[in-house]
């Protein structure tokens, strides 16, 4: 059975590839154009982007391994979302990253 430190040691990580994958201005910029559009295609990304489809298709590989973005097939066409679970994950996980590093700044000033 893993340990409460275990689990959140194994969320952190989790967290640390999600903002790596975040951690880039095209990839920001993709992400708040498919959050504006609900959903969009690749080729709707990257004309209004007016960026190269491989430069597109590899960041949105980035930020679909980092389970971002999720990717619906229909037809020919995949549509793609921001999972917004995740988001809430990492806002999540950052508050209890920032909660721990506060009880411990100030169990150190105390001793």
């Amino acid at each position: 059975m893993k340990t409460a430190l275990q689990i959140e040691e194994e969320n952190l990580k989790k967290a640390a590839l999600r903002l790596r994958a975040i951690n880039n201005k095209l990839r920001v910029i993709i992400m708040q154009l498919i959050h504006k559009n609900d959903s969009m295609i690749v080729q709707d990304i990257y004309r209004k982007l007016k960026i190269e489809q491989s430069v597109t298709s590899q960041h949105l590989a980035i930020l679909r391994n980092a389970r971002l973005v999720t990717a619906k097939r229909e037809g020919k066409f995949m549509y793609y979302s921001i999972n917004y679970q995740q988001l809430d994950f990492l806002h999540k996980t950052a508050r209890k990253f920032l909660d721990m590093k506060n009880r411990n700044t100030e169990e150190l000033q105390k001793g």
